[in-house]
């Protein structure tokens, strides 16, 4: 184990000094209390052995600011004199593990580091633990808020993005404009080609709108076989340009379907834009994208619409 020994007494110090090197742990020897803080942030030592009586700090007062401090836990033995029986039960108050007697007797000293060594390895463990669970979190979130098909973010993260989106607009007076896109007679697609074929063709469509997204666009799962985009500072016009390439780009991929008349997979696509002259509300957008769509599907399909009321 890491040890910083903290006391002012020579005598004691060249005990403990011995004891340590001969059970093979790595020590670090102060003389003053000040000294033994700096040391102790400087090492992160598992344990300090402190002498009650120094100059700079007490013992009792080094051990409250280690008990203060945020990092690991480390195991603090108190060194007092003989009789001092109020030191030790005022130092394992104020957070000391254990406490040693002067004279110092090494193998007393062995036995209660025997102790210190278990306790540390708990505090380790239990350290490991903790920072599995907080990554497990981590990850249990991040699952939460992503489509287990696609990868992409999902319609419970949406909701959130939309919240920030309707923020933004509001105080900063930031445009957005919004897409839905639905995949052209997808359940025709997974009635003639079967389930898996269609998870794949979705995974292929939206592999292709993330190619064809930029920077800052993000794409989501809104449900079923319809995805979102949304692209900052875009307007209508832009927006629209920015859809179309999604749209060729899919068609490209010439998956066959032979419902549709390419005789492949494609997209249609409705457009709305969230912005501080329309209307604060991104629920209000997104129903005006799903008109739009609506209108992509009743003229034709494999298509890009926006409700007309608007101009771009």
């Amino acid at each position: 184990m890491r040890i910083l020994v903290a006391d002012d007494d020579r005598t004691s110090l060249l005990i403990v000094q011995t004891a340590l090197r001969s059970l093979g742990h790595e020590i670090h020897v102060v003389s003053d209390g000040v000294q033994a803080w700096e040391a102790f942030q400087r090492l992160d030592p598992d344990v300090v052995i402190s002498d009650w009586k120094m100059p700079g700090l007490t013992g009792l007062q080094l051990c409250q600011k280690i008990r203060g401090h945020s990092a690991g836990y480390t195991y603090f033995i108190l060194v007092t004199g003989q009789g001092a029986h109020d030191q030790i039960l005022e130092g394992m108050a104020a957070g000391a593990d254990d406490y040693l007697v002067k004279p110092l007797d090494p193998e007393d000293l062995e036995g209660r580091l025997i102790a210190a060594a278990r306790v540390t390895a708990l505090h380790h463990q239990l350290a490991s633990q903790r920072g599995e669970l907080e990554a497990f979190n981590v990850n249990l979130s991040e699952m939460a808020h992503r489509d287990a098909l696609t990868g992409l973010r999902n319609r419970r993260s949406l909701q959130e993005d939309l919240d920030l989106l309707e923020a933004r607009v509001v105080r900063y007076g930031h445009r957005y404009c919004m897409a839905l896109l639905d995949v052209d007679h997808f359940k025709s697609y997974n009635d003639t080609y079967g389930h898996p074929a269609g998870d794949r063709a979705l995974q292929a469509v939206a592999n292709e709108l993330v190619k064809q997204a930029r920077a800052g666009d993000t794409i989501c799962r809104y449900g079923g076989e319809e995805f979102l985009c949304i692209f900052p500072e875009q307007s209508l016009a832009t927006g629209t340009v920015a859809v179309e390439r999604m749209r060729v780009s899919v068609e490209a991929l010439a998956m066959p379907h032979a419902a549709t008349p390419p005789g492949v997979i494609t997209i249609s696509a409705g457009l709305a834009v969230l912005d501080p002259d329309h209307t604060h509300f991104a629920g209000e957008v997104l129903e005006e994208a799903d008109q739009a769509l609506y209108r992509a599907k009743e003229l034709g399909r494999n298509r890009v619409e926006h409700v007309l009321r608007q101009v771009a």
